[in-house]
């Protein structure tokens, strides 16, 4: 016998708990990573003594972080995917106060982009060049893009908590 919860199945309820479970987590992954690259390891990078040294320690946290990265964003993506599937949430993409929703989905395909097409390409591109350090420039514009994307990322994840709970964002 299946016992029921609001005509969920148990199993089901179990199921998207840890489904929901997964998704947080990878989110908190994924997005403090973000934060560490933003806050910490960009400014550290451009105030480096050369820009030699600035190059090497971009690369070796890139190197290190570029797969955590690609595999918390699709397990962030299969986890949504699940819950949005099994409780069937379709129908909020068609209404503007789920706006949420859209964000969360419009920020998962800019950064996976970034990470399986664009970062390949940089990396293509440097290689390419003779692995010529980053100018001042390219770091100033690759620090003030990380901080729009942790800006977007954070008011995201608010959105998403508040309007996830019921509370309504859309006046």
């Amino acid at each position: 016998m299946t016992v029921t919860v609001n005509g969920i199945a148990v199993e089901t309820l179990n199921a998207l708990a840890i489904a929901r479970a997964v998704h947080v987590l990878a989110v908190v992954v994924w997005i403090g990573g973000v934060a560490m690259v933003t806050t910490v390891i960009l400014p550290m990078v451009r105030r480096a003594r050369t820009p030699a040294e600035g190059q090497m320690v971009l690369q070796a946290v890139e190197r290190r972080f570029v797969w955590q990265a690609r595999l918390t964003t699709l397990l962030v993506a299969a986890s949504g995917f699940y819950i949005v599937d099994r409780l069937d949430l379709w129908d909020r993409f068609r209404h503007l106060e789920f706006w949420w929703m859209h964000a969360m989905v419009l920020l998962w395909l800019i950064f996976t982009f970034f990470l399986f097409v664009g970062e390949p390409l940089a990396a293509r591109m440097h290689r390419s060049h003779r692995a010529r350090a980053a100018s001042t420039g390219r770091l100033a514009l690759m620090q003030w893009l990380h901080w729009v994307l942790l800006l977007l990322s954070a008011i995201t994840i608010l959105a998403a908590v508040a309007g996830s709970q019921g509370m309504s964002l859309v006046p």
